[in-house]
């Protein structure tokens, strides 16, 4: 699964047809790329868990219920104003309007990666998932 393009895909329906695909994964990968120049989506986890508390919110993005929503000002408080900005400036995009986007797209972009096993792979594995159970306790 090409979390990039999924990603790439998720923000170009929300915030734009007319935006172009390559640019949309050079703003997606800035804002929260991983090795590789893929999405890493442990580290966005881990982001929301550790910068705000939002273990319910990702829990639901995981299972297999519901995806329940957070705000703009959350997005720009886990993530970042100046990463947020500059996600937002490379799409030619006011900072409030991407991370109202942003707020539609992560819990998608989270739930599809943890559909079908994948998410294992982009946390590293068993241990990895392991790694990240704990932080929810």
């Amino acid at each position: 699964m090409d979390l990039l393009q999924i990603g790439a895909q998720l923000v170009q329906s929300k915030l734009g047809e007319n935006l172009d695909i390559d640019t949309v994964k050079n703003a997606l990968t800035s804002l929260i790329g991983g090795e590789g120049g893929n999405i890493d989506i442990a580290g966005l986890a881990q982001s929301f868990l550790s910068n705000g508390g939002l273990q319910s919110q990702l829990s639901s993005w995981l299972g297999d219920g519901g995806n329940d929503a957070i705000s703009s000002s959350q997005v720009v408080d886990i993530l970042g104003s100046d990463k947020v900005q500059g996600f937002a400036s490379a799409l030619g995009l006011g900072e409030a309007d991407a991370a109202e986007g942003l707020s539609d797209v992560l819990p998608q972009l989270v739930d599809k990666a943890s559909s079908g096993g994948d998410l294992l792979d982009s946390v590293g594995g068993v241990g990895g998932l392991a790694s990240l159970a704990k932080s929810f306790f």
